[in-house]
């Protein structure tokens, strides 16, 4: 398949370009790998949506509590393991990290697996309906949330050994946006192995183009789709839990607060495209890094205008499903 390699060359020509505007070569490094790291994070948090939009074609406007929950689940293992987390040595920050992470996957999916059961089941192929109902969904879960961890804000420090920053001459670099880099392009590379090059993404896919013969063939496409949208979900769960110490608080609206820019991301990089999901993150990552730095007035209104120059460009976005 003949790659688009114009789509994806827009990543570095907007960092290229906003070179000679910082003027300061530290500066720009420390800017571009801030907005790299928020792209990431933007990804993992936007990746569940538009997986469960692309290959069962569910509108879910509750994708936002599962980031909350998952943020809530690892933020309470970090306070309950607060000495091994704020121990100096990065191997006793794993042995609570660790735990965290896999506690946010872990209820954020148990939450997808009933959401969908029942849910989303009852409406599939109404997206009116899918909105009304994961609308409601959303109230109860984010309601729930308070009623089990309260309404304040929890504040929740990062592991010690993520604190501080790389110094490179003049540039700073902070070591939690590093790891944050590394773990957003760790996940993409898993989660296009997992869809090109395994016979579980050949049946999604195929299950998307044609249920009712993979079904023939004598496979559960609806299982299938139900493992879709709890790994979905706990991919939401791992996003809160980095957002969430990137912002070094949770609260129980952290997830609704970042789903304005979840759904550019989803819609510049094309409905149901993982690749499209990536490049629109690190994209929107960027641009609200830059514009943050050179005219913070435009910082809320950039991500806006960076959609409408790509529909306007490219009305499908940027790698659209089926292209």
């Amino acid at each position: 398949m003949k790659r688009d390699w114009l789509a994806l060359a827009v990543v570095p020509a907007l960092a290229l370009a906003a070179l000679p505007l910082v003027a300061s070569l530290p500066v720009w490094v420390t800017l571009t790998v801030a907005g790299l790291a928020m792209g990431m994070m933007i990804f993992m948090m936007a990746s569940g949506l538009t997986l469960v939009f692309g290959l069962m074609d569910v509108m879910n406007f509750a994708h936002g509590v599962f980031i909350s929950l998952g943020a809530y689940a690892a933020a309470s293992v970090l306070i309950a393991m607060k000495a091994q987390a704020q121990a100096p040595d990065l191997a006793t920050n794993l042995a609570a990290i660790v735990p965290a992470v896999l506690a946010a996957i872990a209820l954020a999916g148990a939450l997808g697996w009933f959401f969908e059961r029942v849910v989303i089941r009852p409406v599939y192929g109404d997206h009116l309906r899918q909105i009304l109902v994961t609308m409601g969904g959303l109230i109860v879960v984010e309601q729930l949330i308070i009623v089990v961890w309260g309404p304040d804000l929890i504040p929740l420090p990062r592991p010690a050994a993520l604190t501080g920053a790389f110094i490179f001459g003049d540039a700073a670099i902070e070591r939690y946006r590093v790891l944050a880099v590394l773990v957003g392009l760790a996940l993409f590379g898993a989660m296009w192995l997992v869809l090109n090059r395994t016979r579980v993404g050949l049946l999604v896919r195929a299950g998307v183009e044609n249920a009712e013969m993979v079904e023939a063939l004598g496979y559960r496409i609806r299982r299938l789709f139900v493992g879709v949208f709890v790994a979905g979900s706990a991919l939401a769960g791992l996003g809160g839990v980095m957002w969430a110490m990137y912002q070094e608080s949770v609260n129980a609206q952290m997830g609704m607060q970042v789903m304005v820019m979840i759904f550019i991301v989803v819609i510049i990089g094309g409905l149901g495209s993982v690749g499209g999901c990536f490049a629109g993150a690190l994209l929107v990552g960027l641009t609200a890094n830059y514009t943050g730095f050179l005219a913070p007035k435009l910082a809320l209104g950039s991500n806006i205008l960076l959609m409408v120059l790509v529909l306007l460009w490219r009305p499908r976005g940027l790698y659209p499903v089926g292209k």
